[in-house]
């Protein structure tokens, strides 16, 4: 590396960046708690309206290319374009769901609820896409995911309902959604 080049922890890629906060930690042991404080705001910083618009883009970032690259004759067989589509919308959808998974697995319910209403509004802002080139291929998936994201929701044990009024101001089309996976609790 040249000399006049700075290394700045900008500059540092996520795992190194881990590598570096561990190392800082492991030197100076009373920034432990610090950090650790730094670490829970840092994941209670969601807001359900910013997670839908990433979950909106990562959705609608597909075209016909995409769904060329998987569907139609493999050496293992046919893949159907709409089984392509929902495989690639599934992918897309699984970071998010992941976070949530995580954010419940650590105990902040609130913030997992804020991801849990960005996924389904970020969902619900491309249900009636079937002109899309893309996602016409898989009408049906914002609302069968919606369903099965709720289901992960109440999954995690004893929580409260998810909220009516959020399904009533923003997924106005989705209430049946919401009163399935509240029976499935019931259960």
């Amino acid at each position: 590396m040249a000399k006049n080049k700075k290394v700045t922890l900008a500059t540092l890629e996520p795992s190194e960046a881990a590598r570096v906060l561990e190392r800082l930690i492991a030197a100076h042991p009373e920034f432990r708690g610090e950090a650790e404080e730094i670490a829970r705001s840092v994941l209670g910083a969601v807001s359900f309206d910013s997670i839908a618009d990433e979950v909106e883009d990562a959705l609608r970032g597909f075209d016909l290319d995409d769904l060329n690259q998987r569907a139609g004759p493999h050496s293992w067989g046919y893949t159907e374009p709409s089984e392509a589509a929902w495989e690639t919308l599934e992918e897309a959808l699984e970071p998010f769901l992941e976070d949530m998974k995580r954010h419940l697995k650590l105990g902040l319910e609130a913030e997992a609820l804020e991801i849990c209403k960005g996924i389904l509004l970020g969902l619900y802002q491309v249900r009636n896409e079937t002109e899309d080139e893309f996602l016409g291929w898989a009408p049906d998936f914002p609302a069968d995911k919606a369903g099965h994201v709720l289901a992960d929701w109440i999954a995690g044990g004893k929580r409260p309902a998810f909220p009516r009024d959020f399904v009533k101001q923003y997924l106005p089309e989705w209430p049946r959604i919401c009163e399935k996976a509240e029976r499935k609790r019931a259960k």
